[in-house]
């Protein structure tokens, strides 16, 4: 095995939480987004890049953290497996009122 490809597999994925809107005022969503990054000034730019090209005006992140193994459920699941794969992955859920 190559030491890049051992490298990747160590690197975590990271989740960052909190909201976006697809327009300023408009009604919230909250959002999860998952990827590698080397850091998290890293992690936070490529998220909020990935978050514009997908059309979102306004995004609050709340927090970032490392996940702890692979999650259970779907959509959570095909993200963290997308992220391993070098994507930036973007879960959205209807915000409680």
């Amino acid at each position: 095995m190559s030491e890049s490809t051992d490298d990747e597999q160590e690197r975590p994925v990271t989740i960052i939480t909190g909201r976006v809107w697809k327009r300023k005022g408009g009604r919230a969503e909250g959002v999860h987004v998952m990827l590698v990054a080397p850091d998290d000034d890293s992690a936070v730019r490529r998220a909020l890049e990935s978050l514009a090209a997908e059309g979102y005006a306004e995004a609050e992140l709340d927090q970032i953290g490392d996940m702890q193994g692979e999650p259970d459920e779907e959509p959570h699941l095909s993200a963290y497996q997308g992220a391993l794969e070098g994507e930036v992955s973007i879960v959205t859920f209807d915000e409680p009122d």
